[in-house]
């Protein structure tokens, strides 16, 4: 049983950056879906891709290519922030910035899972998700 699958997920990503993968598999959900193409917007991922896993009986997986790791804006750094023991939510002007701008944050707002700057900008709080650098 899963507590925490955001965890889980941005766990496999690290280890993966970690050990010089190109690529990892995890199972689909929104979540995890919409964090992965905050991270290809933000140009800390290659692709990402829905797809349907032979193995999973057809249950749909979320291939999520890394960048490597001579190139730029790989992974460094990627941090849970709010949990399910201790919720972390921040207003529009709270949204930290990571790493004086050169990291993200990523924030579940009302309009959806958004990059903290994106967020600012709409004048959104909610959620303190994750960070990257």
């Amino acid at each position: 049983m899963q507590t925490d699958p955001l965890a889980d997920f941005l766990t496999t990503i690290r280890n993966a950056a970690r050990a010089a993968k190109s690529e990892i598999l995890v199972p689909w959900s929104r979540m995890r879906s919409d964090v992965a193409h905050i991270l290809k917007n933000e140009g800390y991922v290659l692709e990402v891709e829905k797809v349907s896993d032979k193995e999973a009986k057809g249950k749909p997986v979320l291939r999520v290519k890394l960048r490597g790791s001579g190139k730029s804006r790989s992974i460094t750094q990627i941090t849970r922030i709010s949990k399910p023991g201790r919720r972390q939510y921040v207003g529009a002007k709270e949204i930290p910035r990571v790493l004086g701008g050169m990291g993200i944050s990523v924030v579940s707002t009302p309009r959806g899972v958004m990059a903290g700057h994106q967020a600012k900008k709409q004048n959104l709080g909610g959620e303190l998700l994750l960070t990257v650098y």
